[in-house]
């Protein structure tokens, strides 16, 4: 354990893989960052923007009407812009403003979490098959 511990002091850890082991390492480390690169692709598009506050639905709203809407949450108001298919939280009360940085989304969500406010992008229920079952067991 001891020695455990000064190889991890000292890099030695590195120095004792193989060539194989770093060939592994850095395959891995290229299949992970290429599988993010392709996890937008495999999100839905939707054309409904739900947008909540505490769990509680305030809006749903169409992606191919161009709006402004301003949500109150506790901290204050979100405003929150539909334009172009895409929808965005044009100005946020939180401090370091992550889900304003996050930018146009047209599928995915985006998160407001010091406000509460979630804005997610999804199918029209009347044209999905959102209560169908997946699969039943016993």
């Amino acid at each position: 354990m001891k020695r455990l511990i000064k190889d991890l002091r000292t890099g030695g850890v590195l120095s004792m893989a193989t060539f194989m082991d770093k060939l592994l390492f850095f395959l891995l480390l290229a299949l992970a960052i290429a599988g993010f690169s392709f996890m937008d692709d495999l999100l839905p598009a939707g054309n409904l923007v739900n947008i909540s506050v505490d769990d509680t639905t305030v809006y749903k709203l169409y992606l191919d009407e161009d709006r402004v809407v301003s949500v109150k949450g506790p901290l204050g108001d979100n405003i929150i812009e539909i334009k172009d298919g895409k929808v965005r939280m044009k100005d946020a009360p939180c401090p370091q403003k992550l889900c304003v940085r996050q930018g146009w989304v047209d599928r995915g969500a985006i998160v407001c979490l010091p406000n509460r406010v979630v804005v997610s992008v999804g199918g029209d229920k009347q044209h999905s098959h959102a209560g169908d079952f997946d699969a039943v067991t016993k």
